[in-house]
């Protein structure tokens, strides 16, 4: 039977989107005419903002892409995650090689991450809604202001983001169900200011919200606050942020979280998960994250438990995965925020059952690789955290040297941390033991783990 030919859909951008001209960008498939891609500019990094670029497509199967970058030759070039495994043909300035399907990759040249091209080549769409139904809120093709910075979306509704549209605003599901947020088209907020509108989307007190596809452009705030709701699911959301408390996804008190093939470029925490905060009560479990791509330009990629209902008797977040992820950043200069994977409990809260596992961690500017550490901020914490229990890292490989070591350690003899398992983690090439220098156990700590 003849194999069939992969499908390669392209969108054109609207009159007024933001290009970056640093590269020229072409997609096709197998010796077919080649068709030029958009280049969008996205801000990275709160350090120092800088303009990068991002292009999108959706294809079925492998496709051949062409990049020429107009600063001159390139005498290097990597595609990230490295995983990925794919690798580049580079002549002078211009820059070859294939894609054996839909994913998240970043191309860097001579080294250079924050001038760099992300490409997000997406699946191909199914069932695409009809514009004329009732129950679908449809931005085609083109720029799209809202009348308000946030449009409000009733139960019952699906909001479609063509690919080729430019929605400038944020959407808000609030005591909400049955919703889906879907699409291949961009949510852009820059230029919004945290008073006028903090978010690109947030679901509070909200029930099977589905969001699917869209990007993210330069939110005041999160990109994602999931507050009090239940049986969420996200998947192949793509973010750039830029600003403080820029967070990727922010979930409290919140149950039966599914996220899924994401990409989360962000200025602060890629991905938070606490208990108690502003109007938002109650634990945090059965939460699920897996196939994705987490850059931390600044803080945090993975962080578990700073919030909680610290009046009362404090929450338990439980009941966790993060599997199959690639962290590719991790730059933070204050020392008390240190871990790309960081489980730091204050409030009284209790962070338990939460496993780790696959996870390929590249090379870091600064930070350390786990935190683990019962925790009392004053910053953000009237009270200590209460424990840490019952937690495993299982396969996980960083590829850099992590000059400074994971820390793990409990508040006092009735805040502690119990129950910890590394497995098959290696760092550099060297398997991690407990006598490695790799990590600096404290007081308060029992039944550690490391095989």
């Amino acid at each position: 039977m003849e194999k069939d030919l992969c499908e390669l859909i392209t969108y054109p951008a609207p009159a007024g989107a933001v290009r970056n001209p640093d590269y020229t960008v072409r997609v096709r498939t197998a010796q077919e005419e080649w068709q030029e891609l958009f280049t969008y500019n996205v801000k990275v990094d709160m350090h120092h903002v800088r303009n990068a670029s991002m292009v999108y497509f959706d294809c079925s199967g492998q496709v051949e892409m062409e990049v020429i970058r107009h600063a001159g030759s390139v005498h290097q070039a990597v595609l990230r995650p490295v995983s990925c495994g794919l690798s580049c043909e580079v002549e002078g300035s211009r820059v070859t090689f294939l894609l054996d399907g839909p994913g998240h990759v970043s191309l860097e040249l001579d080294g250079d991450r924050f001038h760099n091209l992300h490409i997000f080549a997406n699946p191909l769409e199914e069932h695409t809604p009809d514009p004329s139904d009732p129950d679908v809120i449809y931005f085609g093709p083109g720029l799209h202001v809202l009348d308000d910075p946030v449009l409000r979306v009733p139960s019952g509704t699906t909001v479609y983001i063509a690919g080729g549209a430019v929605v400038w605003g944020g959407l808000l599901c609030e005591h909400a169900e049955n919703v889906t947020i879907r699409g291949r088209g961009i949510l852009y907020l820059s230029g919004f200011a945290k008073e006028t509108y903090h978010r690109a989307l947030q679901i509070t007190f909200s029930r099977n919200i589905v969001i699917e596809g869209i990007i993210a452009v330069d939110p005041p705030h999160y990109t994602l606050l999931i507050g009090q709701s239940e049986h969420v699911t996200v998947r192949n959301l793509k973010t750039f942020s830029t600003r403080g408390w820029s967070d990727g996804i922010d979930i409290m008190s919140s149950s039966h979280i599914l996220i899924d093939r994401v990409f989360l470029r962000t200025s602060d925490d890629c991905i938070a998960i606490y208990g108690h905060r502003w109007d938002y009560y109650g634990d945090s479990r059965d939460i699920h994250v897996r196939r994705s791509v987490l850059w931390a330009d600044v803080a945090h990629p993975i962080n578990i438990g700073t919030h909680g209902s610290y009046e009362g008797d404090g929450d338990i977040m439980e009941n966790m995965s993060f599997e199959d992820l690639d962290i590719l950043e991790h730059h933070e200069p204050q020392p008390d925020y240190w871990g790309c994977i960081a489980i730091n409990p204050g409030d009284k809260n209790t962070v338990r059952k939460v496993r780790f596992e696959n996870i390929r961690i590249e090379p870091f500017e600064l930070g350390e690789l786990f935190n683990i550490r019962v925790k009392y901020n004053p910053k953000y914490n009237p009270c200590p955290g209460n424990r840490i229990e019952d937690i495993l890292f299982k396969n996980i490989t960083c590829e850099g040297e992590c000059p400074n070591p994971s820390r793990i350690e409990g508040y006092d003899d009735s805040r502690v941390v119990d129950g910890i398992t590394f497995e098959n983690v290696s760092i550099a090439g060297v398997r991690m033991t407990a006598g490695s220098g790799h990590l600096q156990v404290g007081d308060h700590v029992r039944n550690l783990t490391v095989r």
